[in-house]
């Protein structure tokens, strides 16, 4: 469930008082449509003014016919995409060495290298062994190695994992090239429509159904240890309910099935609780629900819409309400009691999500001039606008908090962008085929 702009068409709550419809586009309108094998394409839009020279030397192979994947080339495409590296071309490198070569410093320099990539792999057992060593040409000095062991199944995760190497040492910032994320799609139309819940790197690769329904799916919220997606399914003719998936196992349970509204699951940082909005006592509501015991308790008590919680530490929820006339943001203490109003710039701000260390809030925000996505510090109360869409939604913050994934429109198409916290690195992502919406960037695997 989510405020936004857009009226809702099907399916109708009937719980929900008219004014609230307008609101509600997520259970139906923000559904994307997609093929079942299609790729991600992303693209830089805009990157910072001066981005870092990069030389990826192409990996050393030391096994039988081809390398199974171009290691040098994925991590050269993700750190381009970050908007902070410029990685040369392969046909402008000076030399090729492989893994356990020194570098001629001096050359890489005049090339105008500030660092330099290189890098071995070779078949070992049933896997491959897969090294590397990132050098500071500049400094003259080596500033990373490491050597993985992997399998088919994990070589791609490993060269995500040494890009993540290489902007951390770099950059001085966690990567999150080796994550993933989910959103919800749909083929087909009218009585043929097919929904799914839909994995896929953070590069658009790898993408995978874990849920497959002929009724809606929304809401896809991942659990702070990255193997368990709580969402909602409106499989059941009689309404919605909330499930948690387990993408490893494969299972899934369901957890709340009440009359009206079960939505906008959000997990707890550590994981044993849901805050979300049920309506089986009147008015949307916050409720949270322990995993463990089942048990339900009511936080919010108001005659206005609560709904959209999200956990911004384990003792604090901030959720959006229409009590003061139309769709603010407001905390409360998780254990009850008077809500704060947090946002007082704009007629319209909703769908908030929290940064992994709980300092930034990114929600949607309206003053008179489309919906753009805006960030508000959470000690200083700096607000700030980042994106210049007129209809952008859904943002979900990476698991680094450097850069806010979001939907939004290109030429009346369903997009994702992504954009940096401070505004100055963007992208865009699309289904080669068809529209994509309501993203979840996943957390790091524990």
């Amino acid at each position: 469930m989510s405020f936004l702009p857009i009226i809702i068409k099907q399916p109708r709550l009937a719980t929900l008082r008219r004014s609230f419809a307008v609101w509600l586009s997520g259970l139906s309108l923000l559904l994307l449509v997609s093929q079942a094998n299609a790729l991600i394409e992303i693209e830089i839009t805009e990157g910072v003014e001066s981005t870092i020279p990069i030389a990826i030397v192409p990996f050393g192979w030391q096994g039988s016919g081809n390398p199974p994947i171009d290691v040098a080339q994925i991590v050269s495409d993700d750190l381009h995409r970050s908007g902070y590296f410029d990685p040369f071309n392969r046909e402008d490198l000076i030399a090729r060495p492989v893994g356990g070569a020194v570098p001629n410093y001096a050359n890489w320099r005049i090339s105008g290298a500030d660092f330099l990539l290189i890098g071995d792999m070779r078949e070992s057992g049933a896997g491959y062994d897969v090294d590397f060593q990132l050098f500071d040409v500049i400094q003259q000095k080596i500033l990373s190695a490491f050597t993985f062991k992997v399998t088919d199944q994990t070589l791609r995760s490993a060269s995500h994992q040494i890009s993540d190497e290489v902007f951390e040492a770099v950059l001085g910032l966690p990567g999150a090239f080796n994550t993933q994320i989910a959103f919800v799609s749909v083929e087909g139309s009218g009585k043929d429509r097919v929904y799914r819940l839909q994995l896929a790197d953070a590069d658009g690769a790898n993408e995978q159904s874990m849920l497959t329904s002929p009724r809606p799916i929304i809401s896809p919220a991942w659990a702070p240890d990255g193997v368990r997606i709580a969402y909602v399914s409106f499989e059941n003719r009689r309404g919605s309910a909330i499930y948690i998936q387990d993408r490893q196992r494969g299972s899934r349970q369901k957890v709340l099935s009440q009359e009206g509204i079960n939505g906008a699951p959000s997990w707890s940082p550590d994981g044993t609780r849901l805050a979300v909005v049920l309506s089986y006592e009147g008015d949307p509501e916050i409720y949270i629900l322990d995993l463990a015991s089942g048990q339900r308790s009511r936080l919010t008590q108001n005659d206005a819409i609560d709904t959209e919680p999200v956990w911004l530490d384990n003792n604090t929820i901030v959720f959006t309400s229409d009590r003061s006339g139309g769709p603010q943001l407001y905390k409360v203490a998780a254990r009850g009691g008077r809500a704060e109003r947090l946002t007082f710039e704009g007629r319209y701000n909703a769908s908030v999500t929290v940064s992994p260390d709980g300092s930034t809030l990114a929600f949607v925000h309206n003053s008179g001039n489309g919906f753009q996505i805006a960030t508000l510090d959470v000690q200083s109360g700096l607000f700030q606008t980042i994106t210049n869409g007129s209809l952008d939604e859904s943002p979900t913050f990476a698991p680094n908090g450097q850069m806010i994934m979001y939907a939004t429109e290109d030429t009346g198409r369903g997009t994702l962008g992504a954009v940096s916290i401070d505004g100055s690195v963007a992208q865009r992502l699309s289904l080669t085929s068809g529209s994509v919406r309501e993203p979840a960037w996943s957390p790091y695997s524990q």
